[in-house]
This record gives C-alpha cells, structure tokens and sequence, in this order.
C-alpha cells in the first residue's frame, strides 16, 4: 500500500471515529432529554444539567461531524444550476468551494485557538450549574476545524484531477 493510500485511510478512520462520536452524542442527547421530561413532569425532580450538557453537545457534534459529512458531500448544495453545467465546470465549482472551505476553516482554526487557549490560561469557567471550564468546550473548535480543511485539501485535489482530466 502507498504512503499516500496509508494516511487516506487512516484519515477516513478518524472522520469515521468523529461521525460515531458525534452519533453517540445525539443518542446521549435524544436519551437525556426524554429523562428530563420524565423526571420533571412524573416525578417532580428535574434535572439540573441536562440542558446545559445539550448545548455543548450539539457543538461537538457539529465540528465532529462535519468533515465526515464532507467526505460523502452530504453538506447542503443549490443544484439547479450546478447540474446544468458540462464536468470541467462542475469541477470548477467544487474546487472554488474547496478552496472558500479551506480558507473559512483556517479562520476557524486560528481564532478558534486563540480564544479557546485564552480561556485556559484565564481560567474560566462557564457561570452555570455545573461551572464546567469553557476552554475544553471550545477545544472542539480547532480541533474539528482542522480535520474539516484537511477534508476540504482532499476534496480541492480531487476536483482539480477531475477538472484537468476534463481538460484533455
């Protein structure tokens, strides 16, 4: 197997462990919910953090999901007039997109970073039942962000291939 082949697969590994961490947050969050409700309203005892513990979830979900999602070019696209195109200018579009993509999650990076290191050095804490520190929610951020633009590298060469084949 070429080294090339060997990072793509283990790659697709780590977008495969991201999209099931982030299916198991939605069961955790579909779970916990309907907890809630049945502890508020049959047993008059709710739960404290359940809420909360939702809120931070979905944000998992999104960065741990996107790049996953990606890879299967689940994400929304307006194709009423990409499918009246010939393949070069298909191509062309979806390498415009990549390039946009990477360009959005290197931003994301950078001041997701900045920010989520901030509140580590400082110290803060979210001013909520479960005072839990915002540095670790926010870790995601970068993290997720920086699978997403080796996502979007991935997917930029592949329509720059298919855009040069269409060329000949």
């Amino acid at each position: 197997m070429k080294h090339s082949a060997r990072v793509g697969t283990i790659f697709d590994g780590i977008l495969n462990v991201f999209a099931l961490l982030s299916a198991l947050l939605l069961a955790f969050i579909m779970l916990s919910i309907c907890l809630e409700v049945v502890m508020r309203y049959f047993l008059n005892r709710p739960l404290v953090w359940v809420i909360e513990m939702s809120e931070y979830a979905l944000l998992y979900i999104t960065f741990l999901g996107t790049a996953w999602l990606l890879r299967r070019e689940g994400h929304v696209t307006v194709d009423v007039l990409l499918v009246r195109l010939n393949p070069k200018s298909q191509a062309a579009l979806g390498l415009f997109s990549s390039i946009i993509g990477i360009a959005i999650s290197l931003v994301l990076i950078w001041y997701g970073s900045e920010v989520a290191w901030d509140h580590y050095q400082r110290g803060i804490f979210k001013p909520t039942v479960l005072q839990f520190p915002t540095a670790p929610i926010l870790a995601i951020i970068p993290i997720g962000s920086i699978i997403l633009a080796m996502q979007f590298i991935r997917r930029g060469y592949l329509f720059l291939r298919k855009w040069r084949e269409d060329a000949s």
